[in-house]
């Protein structure tokens, strides 16, 4: 049988200890390793390693020895309590062995859970789980998380409430971030809220959200939109020491002040504006952008992104240029623009 989509999130947090087995496969192994835990764990507590009701096994032991297999789903610790075989990078060459399992395979026996890489439509293992009565087949994606699993990953680490711009924050962080990384982001989020009775906000959000080199990038654009020319110079060399090349902070500076421009020119104001550009701007990024919209104004906005439109064609021509002097000067010439 195949799981997907809610049904495998439910699964993966609440597995039927009475199943033969699942299969976990796709091509992010950082994915696969995460629902493999989820499950393992599941199935046999927090203490199952411990009290020997997990065995672990390689693709490669089992192809020297199939029998090993059989035996490992049907050995008894001596904790009571539901078992599990985890078998890692399993490929179709071990579809006849572990059929042979399934076929020996008897009710109160430990639940097989084999994870395995890219498999195509004519694979062996796909079919012997996706055609098994008592057997799952689980196809992880490299999509996104959906609200669903975002939300299963907040209640999991015990965030508690959350406002609806906190979550807007989150799912923009989750399509952001490396699953393992979002998951530790969420963990340190409901570490951050410990004792807090209080709904997540977006600045809680946002006090948590990993610091990154786009990060220091939305600073120095920042710096540029709120006429701050005395903290341009410094904050450019600090990009610089970085590795940040010209050509990308400019990039980022043109699609900063195109969203104030589209903010400006809103018909229901530069908040409406920014909550329907794609990703939305949210939280105190949101409010901030929103002043700096308003302040500058459509044609001086419209100035400052003809000065970017020039400095990209510079560096992006033949001609030898001293990049980062010259971009500096676009951002102090934008800079005073925004002031007056």
């Amino acid at each position: 049988m195949i799981l997907s989509g809610r049904d495998a999130l439910r699964y993966f947090s609440k597995p039927d200890p009475g199943k033969t087995g699942l299969l976990i496969y796709g091509f992010d192994q950082m994915r696969i390793d995460m629902r493999r835990q989820d499950v393992v764990k599941a199935l046999v507590g927090p203490k199952g390693e411990e009290e020997m009701r997990l065995t672990r096994l390689d693709a490669a032991d089992v192809r020297k020895d199939p029998a090993r297999l059989s035996d490992a789903l049907k050995a008894r610790s001596f904790f009571d309590g539901p078992q599990a075989v985890y078998l890692a990078s399993a490929t179709d060459t071990l579809a006849k062995t572990i059929t042979v399992a399934f076929d020996e395979w008897q009710t109160g026996d430990a639940t097989l859970v084999v994870t395995a890489g890219t498999l195509g439509k004519g694979s062996a293992l796909r079919k012997l789980f996706e055609g098994h009565s008592n057997a799952y087949a689980a196809p992880i994606y490299d999509d996104p998380p959906s609200r669903e699993e975002i939300e299963a990953t907040l209640k999991k680490a015990g965030a508690g409430v959350i406002e609806r711009e906190a979550m807007t924050a989150l799912t923009a962080l989750a399509t952001e971030l490396d699953p393992g990384d979002f998951r530790q982001t969420v963990e340190k989020l409901a570490l951050y809220k410990l004792g807090d009775e209080t709904p997540v906000t977006p600045h809680d959000v946002e006090a948590i959200a990993p610091l990154s080199t786009e990060a220091a990038l939305d600073d120095a654009l920042h710096v540029v939109a709120e006429a701050r020319v005395g903290e341009i110079g410094p904050i450019m060399r600090r990009l610089e020491g970085q590795g940040v090349n010209p050509t990308t902070i400019c990039i980022g500076a043109t699609r900063h002040f195109r969203t104030l421009h589209a903010a400006a020119t809103h018909p229901n104001g530069a908040e409406a504006g920014l909550m329907a550009n794609r990703p939305p701007v949210f939280g105190p990024r949101r409010d901030r952008m929103a002043r700096q919209a308003k302040r500058i104004g459509t044609d001086r906005l419209e100035s400052a992104l003809s000065m970017l439109l020039d400095a990209d064609l510079a560096l992006r021509s033949s001609r030898p240029v001293p990049a980062r002097a010259m971009l500096e000067r676009a951002f102090i010439r934008i800079a005073m623009l925004a002031g007056r």
